[in-house]
């Protein structure tokens, strides 16, 4: 699992922790986008088909493929490009700092979002893939707030083209406490401001996803999860 680096919204001027996405090279690889944190993200206007796509070398096997370009949604709304710099020997290579439970992680494999219940699924893989065995849906399709369960933790599932409001992070919030479980939440528009400073307040981990169907940390408590998995 790659570390988390700052980006800076050019629109809102806030700082954000982004962890790079990783996806498996066809040698078997765990291949980190090596994001450059120094230079500054590219705000979206519009997307093109060439935009989308960054070409990245696996500095294991020295074949370059197209993979998703990373893109951060800010809570102010901005959707930003983020740059990408050629890999440099060693990129593949883990650092002799990472925990153990992060080293002995398999590379992510998302599923494309497509429709809502992709959303779903990509948060749940998501889930297992930090270490919650056991993730179910609520069989109670009336019980609003919840989407995913797992031992110590309940999940929310935002696929909506909006920001998730307050509203819906404190009543994930509560559900969490009525059940004395973690809430962890997913979203494919990013976080209201007045959702994301309550979130920090209330220590409830925020994800966004973009269409690839990899969540990235947007939070403290969300680089926390990533870091230890479930206690």
């Amino acid at each position: 699992m790659a570390k988390s680096v700052p980006v800076h919204c050019p629109t809102c001027r806030r700082e954000h922790s982004f962890t790079p996405p990783t996806f498996p090279c066809a040698c078997g690889t765990p291949l980190t986008l090596p994001v450059q944190a120094d230079a500054s993200p590219e705000p979206v206007a519009h997307r093109t088909w060439r935009d989308a796509w960054v070409a990245v070398r696996c500095p294991s096997c020295d074949r370059q493929d197209q993979w998703p370009r990373p893109e951060f949604g800010c809570s102010c709304g901005t959707v930003m490009r983020l740059p990408v710099r050629p890999p440099e020997p060693g990129d593949g290579e883990p650092g002799t700092g990472e925990r153990p439970a992060r080293a002995l992680r398999p590379a992510f494999r998302p599923v494309a979002i497509r429709t809502a219940g992709d959303a779903v699924v990509a948060a749940e893989r998501y889930l297992a893939w930090l270490g919650y065995p056991g993730v179910t849906r609520p069989g109670d399709p009336q019980e609003e707030g919840v989407d995913l369960r797992a031992a110590g933790l309940v999940a929310r599932v935002d696929p909506s083209t909006v920001p998730t409001s307050l509203r819906d992070v404190e009543c994930l919030w509560l559900h969490g406490m009525a059940d004395g479980a973690c809430g962890a939440f997913f979203s494919l528009a990013g976080y209201a401001r007045e959702a994301r400073s309550r979130a920090d307040d209330l220590r409830v981990p925020l994800f966004v996803m973009d269409l690839t169907g990899t969540p990235q940390p947007l939070n403290a408590p969300a680089d926390e999860l990533v870091e230890r998995g479930p206690v």
